[in-house]
């Protein structure tokens, strides 16, 4: 039996060539949006307050830090599920902190402010206001009125001893001018974290790289790089959503944030389970400190409980995650599990190990595939792979257009006419 050490010699790993030193500073800290910002696709279906509890629940036994409950100053639902869900991590001794969105205004900073004085548990106030100039421009906003708010919003979470974070909306659309003087009055009124948002999804690499210099520079110019933190929040226009939340933690960014199954407004959040994923692949997440073995759970339900599909090909959980009906590809797992190695048929044809999460591979019969696709999926379902058997099913693969269901399987080896 291969042990793991003999498994990671057979894969050449490209990605720690001339990696110097590594790759995170610190561990990786998360705050899940799933419940709040997921919520704003238009797509989404609400989740009942027990489905969200639910939810809550796997996102601390994910390790998951940080939870977003929602924007109380949206109404009193929002502030009755806020105040629900703050009460099941209260009396389920749960891990996981909460903190609430607000503009910055006091309609949405008081709500939040109640409600953990009702509970008696702090919450994290995430104040949020708009700083690019095609949004200023847009709002008819003036810089001195987004200073004022910005000053009496965190000044008022401060006052009532809660955690302040400042949230610039399209961070990476704004200009240095107009950050560096939000940023200095949010901190000069008490708040201890700036959260960095890519609202619109426009930033690259470069501009997540840039937009972090400028910023750390700002803080040590300040002295106080030790006692405010950041945050990086990102949307996926691009594509580029899960790459540049990677970079900003080897970056030094201390929190990421993300939503089940990349929910969100437009084409959505960075993917939370993405992130977790490639972070376990990555050798850096801390398995006593979080436990994958309900990530595709987490995944399901938020896809049951927000009636949004998962697509086929989605990473992990999505259903052709481990299917193969390519006659090559089948070969090889096939051959890898013939050696009595489960672990590298697991790994021949995917850099996803299935049965770490619970799921494995799946060999299956289309046109593309071989001989050895027939006789694996004849033998695992109980059917002798007799010669006349599996050519005739074999030529009735090579004759669709498609990947066969079990159920034409059957039908091809039960002789229906309609099938053969």
């Amino acid at each position: 039996m291969l042990e793991v050490s003999d498994l990671a010699a057979l894969v050449y790993d490209w990605n720690e060539l001339d990696r110097r030193g590594p790759v995170l500073r610190r561990a990786p800290r998360f705050v899940d949006e799933t419940i709040r910002d997921g919520l704003q696709s238009p797509s989404v279906r609400d989740p009942s307050i027990e489905q969200k509890a639910e939810l809550v629940r796997l996102m601390d036994q994910l390790g998951i830090h940080v939870v977003n409950l929602g924007l109380p100053g949206a109404g009193r639902r929002a502030q009755e599920d806020v105040e629900a869900l703050l009460r099941t991590i209260v009396d389920d001794k749960l891990s996981i902190e909460a903190n609430c969105a607000a503009r910055t205004v006091e309609a949405d900073i008081r709500p939040i402010i109640d409600i953990s004085q009702r509970v008696g548990v702090p919450i994290e106030v995430t104040a949020f206001i708009g700083s690019s100039p095609i949004r200023a421009f847009a709002e008819s906003w003036d810089l001195d009125r987004l200073v004022r708010h910005t000053r009496e919003s965190i000044e008022l979470i401060v006052r009532n001893g809660l955690p302040a974070s400042f949230v610039t909306e399209d961070t990476t659309r704004a200009h240095p001018k107009t950050l560096e003087r939000l940023f200095r009055t949010a901190i000069e009124a008490g708040a201890t974290r700036l959260v960095l948002c890519d609202t619109c999804g426009h930033a690259t690499p470069d501009g997540l790289r840039n937009l972090l210099s400028f910023t750390k520079a700002l803080l040590r110019g300040m002295d106080v790089e030790d006692r405010v933190k950041l945050d990086w929040h990102g949307h996926n226009d691009r594509g580029l959503a899960l790459t540049l939340a990677l970079s900003a933690l080897e970056w030094g960014v201390d929190r990421v944030h993300g939503c089940a199954l990349g929910i969100g407004e437009r084409v959505g959040n960075t993917s939370m389970d993405h992130l977790l994923l490639n972070l376990h692949l990555l050798g850096l997440l801390d398995a006593e400190a979080h436990d994958l073995s309900c990530l595709v759970e987490y995944v399901e339900k938020v896809s049951e409980y927000t009636s949004v599909p998962i697509h086929p090909s989605y990473p992990l959980v999505g259903r052709d995650a481990f299917r193969t009906a390519t006659g090559v590809h089948a070969a090889a797992i096939i051959k890898a599990e013939a050696k009595g190695e489960l672990d590298l048929a697991d790994r021949v044809y995917s850099s996803v190990p299935a049965r770490v999460f619970g799921r494995r591979q799946r060999i299956e019969i289309g046109h593309y595939s071989g001989r050895s696709n027939v006789i694996y999926w004849l033998r695992e379902h109980g059917f002798e792979a007799t010669d006349e058997l599996v050519d005739r099913v074999f030529a009735y693969a090579k004759a669709q257009s498609e990947t066969l269901s079990d159920e034409q399987i059957v039908r091809v080896i039960e002789g229906e006419s309609g099938a053969a």
